[in-house]
């Protein structure tokens, strides 16, 4: 039934009830045959009333829908702190400004004043629902840093004015084995920070918003050295790249490690590997970077990957590779890099399944491997380490009404390396 009907559609609908009780319970008892046993007629009386709670709890949506603006329907208030953002509504991913509502801060509840909330490439992903599990209306955004605002009576690490982060969870259940040994990450039951159902059935939004609500478990402590701005996006890009250098033993000194794909994850790998003085090849299919990777970043040296006889010069050469690529590319090409016992590991997301050749494995007891953010002890010890090395994300600063467009120049890789967005001054002027 369309929305905005008024008190006329209202009527009608309770006409039309008055008739569905009229013909799914009445008629059917007059009907029923005499001598019917008693069994047979509770069944049909619980069929009947099953039908009518249905038919009510629909009646109750649409009266509550009577109420509300159309515009605004699906930011019904759940919660006390009215909040605004920006959201997706539906597939097409557009963004546009959006009003909800956050939690009241918990006893163990950090809340912060959000300035700014890096661009991931997830966010673009979630907002078309590439990968089919988005929930709209969908406000993204899992870079998130600012200033605390309030803190709840049992929070012992934080206080107001705190620089603090949050990054791609905000959730996890604290019992599991992974979560015992700080791989919240990992948890079965692990909470994203947007496009997850919070414990209390509510959906949980991201930073492209002005405030934000977190346990205090799930929030990192700033660094007072490391700026917001070029900080936000090692929440995800710099934990997704630190976490396997470091559990794949990738980040001893001398070792010779790869990073496949220069971008938002890529540039970051090699700063980090640079941090941990590894040996970094950048390999990448655009010559035009060579310059970039080396001169600006540090790189030690340059493979384009679509030239064999280069590809072929460094066969056995590294101990591991890096690989960011969320394309559909070869590994093959990659693995013959690897020395034995050499690491594959990837990072990035394809879209579709890559296919993995078995006889270089086989031959050089290789390893191919995957990897995704990190825990929470291990994100802090990332940006403490960040702070000291005075590793920051290359980034474009935008304005929230621009993040259309940057959506846009990221589908097409346009972009050194990181949108970050400028909520603490742009957000309220949208």
């Amino acid at each position: 039934m369309e929305l905005g009907g008024g008190i006329a559609n209202y009527e009608v609908e309770t006409r039309g009830f008055t008739a569905f009780i009229s013909e799914s319970l009445l008629q059917p008892l007059v009907a029923m045959p005499a001598g019917m046993d008693r069994g047979t007629i509770v069944q049909h009386l619980s069929e009947m009333l099953k039908c009518i709670w249905e038919h009510l709890l629909r009646r109750i949506d649409f009266a509550r829908r009577l109420t509300d603006d159309p515009i605004e329907l699906s930011a019904r208030e759940e919660h006390p702190v009215k909040a605004i953002g920006w959201a997706a509504r539906d597939q097409s991913g557009v963004l546009s400004p959006f009003k909800f509502s956050r939690r009241a801060t918990g006893i163990n509840d950090v809340t912060f004043k959000v300035l700014y909330c890096g661009i991931c490439h997830t966010d673009l992903h979630s907002i078309k629902n590439d990968w089919g599990m988005s929930k709209y209306p969908l406000v993204p955004g899992h870079e998130v840093v600012g200033i605390v605002t309030k803190v709840g009576s049992k929070v012992q690490k934080f206080k107001v004015g705190d620089k603090v982060g949050v990054g791609c969870m905000v959730g996890a259940c604290h019992s599991c084995n992974n979560c015992a040994r700080n791989l919240e990450n990992y948890c079965p039951k692990m909470l994203l920070t947007y496009n997850s159902t919070y414990y209390d059935g509510t959906p949980t939004y991201g930073g492209y918003s002005n405030i934000m609500v977190a346990n205090e478990h799930f929030v990192i402590r700033w660094p007072d050295n490391l700026p917001l701005d070029v900080g936000a996006p090692l929440l995800c890009a710099g934990i997704t790249i630190y976490s396997p250098l470091k559990y794949y033993g990738l980040n001893k000194p001398d070792m010779h490690v790869g990073v496949v794909g220069l971008g938002g994850l890529g540039h970051l790998a090699v700063k980090f590997a640079k941090a941990f003085r590894v040996k970094v090849t950048v390999i990448s299919t655009s010559p035009g970077k060579r310059s970039e990777a080396i001169e600006h970043l540090g790189a030690d040296s340059f493979l384009i990957s679509t030239y064999l006889d280069q590809m072929q010069a460094a066969s056995n050469t590294l101990d591991g590779i890096i690989d960011t690529v969320s394309a559909v590319h070869p590994l093959l090409p990659l693995l013959n890099l690897l020395k034995c016992d050499g690491k594959l590991v990837l990072v990035g997301a394809p879209g579709k399944p890559l296919e993995l050749p078995v006889f270089p494995l086989l031959s050089g007891r290789k390893i191919v491997a995957g990897s995704a953010i990190g825990g929470i002890k291990e994100t802090q010890e990332m940006i403490d380490l960040a702070a000291r090395n005075k590793i920051t994300a290359d980034v474009e600063v935008i304005p929230i009404d621009y993040v259309n467009r940057a959506m846009e120049r990221l589908a097409k890789a346009d972009v050194k390396y990181r949108f970050v967005i400028d909520i603490g001054k742009t957000l309220k002027d949208a």
